[in-house]
């Protein structure tokens, strides 16, 4: 592990927008105030897990293709038993993709921390982000300064927060749409990114976009807001341009399908109805029950009927905003995607020479790779990335890629592939060759080997089976068998997770397994319930349910199994989905009832796929997807500290000035966090806060101390009223003090607040 740079802050000055390096600097000192005990470990959990900074799980170093992990250097020391926390051992850093956009210095942004921050790999996950996993905590802040330079942030990539605005990375290219849905959702994830009403939910809020609703590629109907493009004629006989809006959608171990809200929002109406639903969700939703925190349980409680109406009147009452529209015109003005060459008429692409005896394979990556775009001339590619992950080298080969035949057009996927957009067709020959040397040229993208899988036991603390080992062992199988005697079987899906929380999209796939434990012989067998029946098209039309479980070594003949009978079995046309609600689940499980049960003697079942240990549930930990409730008086509060500890450090460095005015501001923060338990809609405003403050917590005494009474509260009068702070050392020492005994009284102040007033 490279050592954290601090000269990236220097270097980087003027090159990040202002915002982002504002917040990464207030990450930085959140580390070194956690490190000094002055930050509570729930709270900085919270906290680095909206930054995109999440704990791993550390077993025996290697990961599931067989590949040892890179010795990393922290205290500990020993990879096989090195402890689950942030501080001593390293961990994941997620990084937000709005709609899979990248362009090519990003990818090369990418690689360079990937080599010198990781293990050399980067991971595209079923969410359009990238994942980097061993990155110490004290590198996340170089790490977030290098991607906001190159235009990406980490912000709320994790965490009780609103995650990446994911899109069809088809958007704007494909025949079947009803138009490009990419700047709204660049708009729409610009607008949510750290909006005051999107910091007080109980658990993730998910959105995603889809130009229709016959394919997958957005999966809508899996979101807690889910958007598909729309056209109709209004009634002045012209075409418009809306979205079919679908809400409370979900995975995890009891999926939820979206409801619909509306069958046609205007686009004017789209920022401003996500935001209304932001605040019906911070209201109601439940706080306390981490489990029942998302929003398909709020809907499911209160009814789609009584939730639209709440979120309607919420609406009504929402303050007008200027970005509901600006943020739209400006995306649209600022994506504006053109090809780098001409197109090409369709041609013999068989024909293409040169090829070096790799024709075969460049027939099958046709095939599988390529897909016209509505523009003629033009194809999408897509790179197939074996479990997800791409090396630092192939990132940076990708990079010269883009640029030699797009104008860096390329998209990550929810299949964990990368795209690559307005390719003409004269040059496939030469791109194939191109990625085909670097070791992106593999074919089946979309196709039964494309496998789609979440970390698993590799890095995940709530895995129980190895979900990556298994889906390496079964694209080994199955392209070393050849599917090509039958279409329908080519084109089926296989989703795997390490767990029942649906990472790997499991309930969605035609082969769907999750990662469950079983005892035979008294021993822990790793097994993975197989489930059947989900629906990939029609953003994930319909989610499968489990059969039976199977000891994980037996997967890949379950794989076998299940397709063998389909071939032999189904009807003209008949879908895999079909098939299977035909068979039925007696037949099914009497099918697979045999697989049930490993070999006598045979202790090759006792591991799990890519682990030669002996399996185990011990090295499980807790997992940090959401993190624990965290109120907004406890992060305004938080926030009040950070900034005392920099007005101290102002004041050390002869910042006199500087030291008073942030002395006062974190008073400020503080009252501010006070007043929002009661009034969540407070300004910044400083006249209003100190009315606000004084009026509910000074006049009627709940701030008074009983020894003190009201004299801290006056501490922030005085410094309100003041015209220079801190204009000489003895009083910018004394606002500091000042400061530091207003916010402790704050605390205080919360400790015997009861619950929230409802708004």
């Amino acid at each position: 592990m490279k050592a954290s740079n601090p000269l990236w802050k220097d270097r980087l000055e003027g090159k990040m927008p202002d915002h982002l390096a504002r917040e990464i600097d207030i990450f930085e000192t959140e580390i070194q105030l956690r490190r000094q005990g002055k930050l509570d470990e729930k709270l900085f959990a919270e906290t680095r897990l909206r930054r995109g900074a999440y704990g791993q799980r550390y077993d025996n170093g290697q990961r599931s293709d067989g590949a040892r992990v890179q010795k990393l250097d922290y205290p500990s020391g020993d990879l096989t038993k090195g402890p689950n926390t942030m501080w001593d051992a390293p961990g994941m850093q997620r990084i937000k993709i709005p709609a899979g956009g990248l362009n090519a210095d990003q990818l090369e942004a990418l690689a360079e921390l990937a080599e010198e921050y990781s293990d050399g790999i980067a991971h595209v996950t079923t969410r359009q982000d990238f994942q980097l996993h061993y990155v110490h905590i004290d590198d996340t802040p170089s790490v977030m300064r290098r991607l906001a330079a190159a235009g990406i942030t980490t912000r709320e990539a994790c965490g009780n927060s609103v995650r990446n605005v994911t899109a069809c990375p088809y958007s704007g290219v494909c025949a079947d749409e009803s138009f490009d849905v990419t700047p709204y959702a660049r708009a729409l994830s610009r607008f949510l990114l750290g909006h005051p009403d999107c910091q007080n939910f109980g658990r993730k809020f998910k959105p995603a976009f889809s130009g229709c609703a016959e394919h997958a590629c957005g999966l809508t109907s899996l979101h807690d807001l889910g958007l598909i493009a729309r056209k109709r004629v209004n009634e002045a006989g012209r075409e418009e341009a809306g979205f079919e809006m679908q809400v409370g959608g979900g995975l995890g171990a009891v999926p939820y399908q979206a409801k619909l809200f509306d069958a046609f929002v205007p686009p004017e109406e789209l920022l401003p109805l996500a935001q209304s639903i932001a605040r019906v969700f911070t209201r109601y939703g439940e706080k306390k029950n981490r489990s029942r925190a998302r929003l398909k349980f709020l809907i499911q409680d209160l009814g789609i009927e009584k939730f639209r109406e709440l979120v309607l009147e919420e609406r009504k009452i929402l303050p007008f905003d200027p970005r509901w529209t600006e943020y739209i015109g400006q995306a649209k003005a600022e994506f504006r995607e053109a090809p780098l060459k001409p197109g090409a008429e369709p041609i013999d692409l068989v024909t293409i020479t040169g090829l070096n005896g790799s024709s075969d394979k460049f027939k099958q990556f046709l095939k599988f790779n390529t897909r016209p775009q509505r523009q003629p001339g033009y194809v999408t590619v897509t790179v197939a990335l074996p479990l997800g992950d791409i090396t630092s080298n192939q990132l940076r080969s990708l990079a010269d890629i883009v640029r030699r035949f797009t104008r860096e057009t390329i998209r990550t996927t929810v299949e964990q592939n990368l795209l690559i957009r307005w390719v003409s067709r004269r040059d496939l020959g030469e791109l194939f060759k191109s990625l085909n040397a670097v070791g992106l040229g593999e074919p089946g993208a979309g196709a039964l080997v494309d496998i789609v899988s979440c970390p698993g036991t590799d890095t995940c603390k709530l895995g129980i089976s190895s979900s990556r080992g298994l889906a390496a062992e079964l694209r080994k199988r199955l392209t070393e068998k050849s599917f090509a005697s039958d279409q329908a079987v080519e084109n089926l899906h296989i989703k795997v997770s390490g767990c029942f929380n649906s990472c790997g999209q499991h309930h969605v796939a035609d082969l769907g397994f999750y990662g469950v434990s079983r005892k035979i012989a008294g021993y822990a067998v790793p097994h993975f319930q197989v489930v059947l029946g989900g629906q990939w098209e029609r953003n994930a039309g319909a989610y499968g349910l489990p059969i039976v479980a199977v000891p994980s070594k037996n997967i890949p003949q379950v794989v076998a199994r299940l397709t063998d009978r389909y071939v032999a079995d189904r009807v003209s046309g008949e879908t895999f989905k079909d098939f299977i609600t035909r068979t039925g689940k007696a037949a099914l499980k009497k099918m697979l009832e045999d697989l049930t049960h490993p070999p006598a003697g045979d202790r090759s079942f006792f591991s799990d796929w890519g682990d030669p240990r002996e399996y185990t549930l011990n090295d499980m930990g807790t997992g940090e997807c959401a993190g624990e409730i965290v109120s907004p008086v406890e992060f305004g509060l938080a926030d009040a500290e950070r900034e005392l500890f920099e007005a101290q450090l102002a004041f050390e460095k002869g910042e006199l000035q500087v030291a008073g005015r942030t002395a006062y501001r974190a008073m400020l923060t503080a009252a501010r966090a006070l007043i929002r338990h009661e009034f969540p809609d407070v300004s910044n405003q400083a006249d209003e806060i100190v009315a606000e403050f004084r009026r509910r917590f000074y006049d009627t005494q709940v701030f008074w101390d009983p020894f003190a009474g009201g004299k801290f509260a006056n501490y922030l009068f005085a410094a309100h009223e003041r015209t220079y702070l801190g204009s000489s050392e003895e009083s910018s020492r004394y606002l500091i003090d000042e400061a530091q005994l207003f916010i402790d009284a704050a605390h205080s102040c919360y400790n015997k607040l009861g619950e929230p007033v409802a708004v």
